[in-house]
This record gives C-alpha cells, structure tokens and sequence, in this order.
C-alpha cells in the first residue's frame, strides 16, 4: 500500500471540506435568498459569492479554517488499521502549509501554536467500526465561532421534550448572531454529558433536510427549525426569516435520573466531505 498516495487523498478531502461546501448548503441558502429581503438578503448574498469564490480560486471560505475533526468508519476487515491515525495525522501537518490552513491549535496553558494544525488529541477522529474493508472518512472542519455556542443541559427528566425544545430555542435565541448564521444546529438528547455533545455534532453529518427515520423526531426537528427562525435574528444577527438552515436531532438511551441535551451548533459554512479507502490503497474523494 502506497501511505504517501493515501496522504495525498486525505490532504485533497480536506481541501474540498475547506474550498467547496456541499450542494444541500447551497440550495438551502439559496432557497433563503429568494425569502429574504433587505440587510438579510444582502448578507446572504454575500454568502453565496463568497461560496462561489472560494470553489473557484480553491482558497478556504473562511479564515478561520477550523479545528480539523473527523469522523472515520472503518471496514473491520481494512488490513491497515494500525496506520489511519498517523496518515491523517501527518496529512493535517501537510495540509496546513499546502492548502493552506491558518494554524489553530495552542496549548490550553501557554497559548503556545505548533503551527501544524496537530496536538494533544488534535487531529480530533471519532472512530466507528463496520462490516467489509473499506474506510469511510468525513472530514470536519470546526469554527472557533460557532464551536463556542455549543451547550450541555442535564435537564430533570420531569421537565420532559418540552423541556427539551424550550432549552433548545432558548440557548439558540441567546447565542444570536455569534455562530454566524443561518446555522445548522445539531442535539443530541440522552446518554451521558459526553455522548449527548457527541451526538449532536455527528448528526450536523447529516445533508441539510435529511430528516431523522423516526417520525416522531422528525418532527420535533421541524417545530424546532420553526421556532429558532421565529425569532427574526437572522442572517449574520441582522434580522430576517432565516436564524437556522436545519435542526437535526440524534438520540441515546439515558438513566432515568438524568436528561442530558447536547447542542452542537455549525455556521453557514457547514464545511464536510468524503472519501473512501479501499483495502488495495486506492482512494475515492467525493
């Protein structure tokens, strides 16, 4: 297997997560174009001029090109599994001065910057496991701005889901324009502190009007999406009809004394894509 060819995919899907969002953000926010008018419709003008500039120099969308996170699946049967961690990681260092990517991790104490994008835990890789040998990996860059929205309720189980949508609207309505909007906001309710959080981040996976296969959540994720955009903060927190391009919804088991709700909040640079990793070394970006 050629690791410096599979170096050379990995540095290639963070560029298109970087440099290209994916063609449900752009209809969606094309869709809030047409409903929108005055300073609302101007920001989100701006928005898609910027989205098409960046496709076409292949220069990131944003400056702040994020923490790099992500999320990776891995075929049981994929014979070099000892090796993903390095390659992404050493794919990370690359990228940063290839693409480039403005260096983003410091150390919590000194404030010191690597300058290479990597530290302690960082690249951050969510790892799953799954019937075949290939590997699926979804490149995530996460903002500064937006990854400081995110909040952690351990709500009393009696206050119930309609608890838990009051909380949602309510941290969703006091982070105003600071996760520039239009969002997609993420919530994971149950299991534990941690596995709520991480609920909600991994559902911001899923295309924007995906709706949850459960009936009953998705229909919350509608009432939710209703609510937020209700609120008229708007584009960039300039008013307007679109506070929120999507809410999407992930749910776990729980103790019965506790409600944990996780909100993981990502801007309107909803910045992810793909590749596959075949057992042979080829590699598919998509």
């Amino acid at each position: 297997m050629d690791y410096e060819d599979i170096k050379k995919g990995i540095i290639k899907l963070i560029k298109k997560a970087e440099t290209e969002l994916p063609d449900d953000v752009i209809t969606a926010l094309k869709r809030a174009y047409e409903i929108e008018e005055g300073v609302a419709k101007t920001q989100i003008d701006a928005i898609l001029k910027n989205i098409d500039l960046a496709k076409k120099s292949k220069r990131p969308m944003c400056q702040d090109t994020g923490i790099q996170t992500f999320f990776v699946e891995i075929g049981v049967d994929f014979p070099h599994i000892n090796k993903l961690k390095e390659l992404i990681t050493d794919a990370v260092k690359k990228a940063t001065t290839e693409i480039p990517l403005r260096p983003n991790t410091v150390d919590p104490f000194t404030g010191e910057n690597h300058r290479d994008n990597t530290g302690e835990h960082i690249p951050y890789i969510t790892w799953d496991f799954a019937k075949g040998s290939d590997v699926q990996i979804t490149a995530f860059p996460k903002g500064g701005g937006s990854e400081n929205m995110s909040k952690l309720g351990m709500l009393k189980p009696g206050v119930g889901i309609e608890g838990v949508k009051d909380f949602v609207v309510d941290e969703m309505i006091k982070a105003g324009g600071n996760p520039c909007p239009p969002t997609i906001v993420g919530v994971g309710i149950g299991g534990g502190a941690d596995l709520a959080l991480k609920l909600g981040k991994k559902s911001l996976l899923r295309p924007v009007g995906n709706r949850h296969r459960d009936k009953t959540i998705a229909a919350m994720e509608k009432e939710l999406i209703k609510r937020i955009n209700d609120s008229g903060i708007g584009p960039m927190g300039l008013g307007g009809r679109t506070t929120v391009l999507d809410v999407h919804i992930e749910v776990a088991h729980r103790h019965p004394a506790s409600l944990p709700v996780g909100i993981a909040v990502q801007c309107w640079a909803d910045r992810r894509a793909n590749m596959v990793i075949h057992s042979d070394g080829r590699w598919v970006v998509k």
